[in-house]
Formats: C-alpha cells, sequence, structure tokens
C-alpha cells in the first residue's frame, strides 16, 4: 500500500469533496486532506500546504477558466503532481490535461477502488488515464499540442494577465489587481500578442478561451 501525508482536493461540491474523502483516507495512510471550493482558495492553499502530496483538481473550479487551474499549478508547485478528477471524459479533454502537466485523469464516475489505485499510482510517479481511452488519446493530444506550446512560453505574470483578458478585464482592472502599473500591464500585452502569435487582446482571449475551456456537464443540457 502507498500512502500520503497531506492531499488537497479542490472541487467545488462540498458533499463530493467529503465522500471522496471517506472513501480514499484509510486506503492512502489517513493523511491530512486540505478541502479548496474555489480557485482562489487553492491558490492560497498551495502557499501554507506547499509540502502536499498530490493535488486532485475539479475542471470546474469558480474563479478558473476550464484548464487555467490546472497551468496554473503546474508552473506554480513543480514538485506536486496535479490528478484531474472531473465529470468530463471524453478523450480530447483527458488528452490535453495530460498536455497541461496533469499526471493522471480519473473519471467521477470511478468506482473508490480504482480512484485510491490511480491516486496510488501517480504517488509512485506514474501518469494514470483510464484505460479504455489510452488509445484515442495521441490523435486528440496532436490537436491541441502547438497552442500547448506556446501557452508554455508564457511567464506566470503574463499567464495570470492572460486569465484576466479572458474574463474581459480592462488594462487599469489589471494593474490594479497585481498591484503594478499600466505599463506594465501594455508590456506584458505585447509579449503575450507576440508569443501566442496574434495581433491584440481579442484574438488573444479568444485563442485563450477556445483552447482552455471546458463545458461544464452539469450544465449541459
Amino acid at each position: 500500500m502507498y500512502t500520503a501525508k497531506k492531499l488537497i482536493i479542490a472541487d467545488d461540491h462540498p458533499l463530493f469533496r467529503e465522500a471522496l474523502k471517506h472513501g480514499i483516507s484509510g486506503a492512502l495512510g489517513n493523511p491530512e486532506i486540505v478541502f479548496c471550493g474555489s480557485f482562489k482558495e487553492l491558490q492560497k492553499a498551495i502557499h501554507h500546504h506547499g509540502d502536499a502530496d498530490l493535488i486532485l483538481l475539479d475542471l470546474h473550479m469558480p474563479g478558473a477558466v476550464g484548464f487555467s487551474a490546472l497551468h496554473f499549478l503546474c508552473i506554480r508547485c513543480l514538485d506536486v503532481p496535479v490528478a484531474i478528477i472531473s465529470a468530463n471524459e471524453e478523450p480530447d479533454i483527458i488528452a490535453r490535461a495530460v498536455e497541461y502537466g496533469a499526471s493522471g485523469f480519473i473519471p467521477k464516475s470511478s468506482e473508490i477502488a480504482q480512484i485510491v489505485q490511480a491516486i496510488q499510482s501517480i504517488l509512485q510517479g506514474n501518469v494514470w488515464l483510464p484505460q479504455d481511452v489510452k488509445s484515442q488519446i495521441e490523435e486528440a493530444r496532436s490537436r491541441s499540442a502547438e497552442f500547448t506550446e506556446k501557452l508554455a512560453t508564457l511567464t506566470p505574470s503574463q499567464f495570470r494577465v492572460l486569465m484576466m483578458l479572458v474574463d474581459g478585464r480592462k488594462n487599469k482592472e489589471i494593474a490594479d489587481e497585481v498591484c503594478v502599473t499600466e505599463a506594465t500591464i501594455k508590456a506584458h500585452l505585447t509579449e503575450i500578442f507576440r508569443k501566442l502569435g496574434v495581433s491584440n487582446r481579442t484574438q488573444a482571449a479568444m485563442l485563450a478561451a477556445n483552447h482552455l475551456e471546458v463545458e461544464d456537464p452539469n450544465h449541459m443540457s
């Protein structure tokens, strides 16, 4: 049995968080488990719990845009593996999660025993994926590779500014939020446009939104 000392569960559904904790704790040696219900809470948690063994992340966190939370964690917490645990089970979504740095993708429909097995595999340094979609993932991964490569060239500060563009923020709002001058934000935007191969903020926001946003299955008609 592979155990852990501390896990972070980032999901905005309290009942799911509690059920997951109850289901996996005993099998993992009863680790300390930190709950986060929003991206803001997650940012605070990783500041105070950088020694976590694993982060279990839902794709639909308030305050985040699809894969933006995953990408942020992968550049902010280099030594902490992140596993997506989601109701989205499409091969394309799973492939994109791996492209953005996830160490595993665990469907929420999985049995507890399979979730435990997946977590233990990830804790041992493996990348865990659902067996029934592995054959479809390579094709899906190639479709998102180009944007992923461009995104990887952004600094954490540039990525944060890009996410605020997606959220519709103006330069002054962004500058106030990150405590810098508007001139600094304009400099960031110039670099973002160059690295993404676009010419204006609208194109940058649309490109990022198209690749990072994920449809929430709970809100599908």
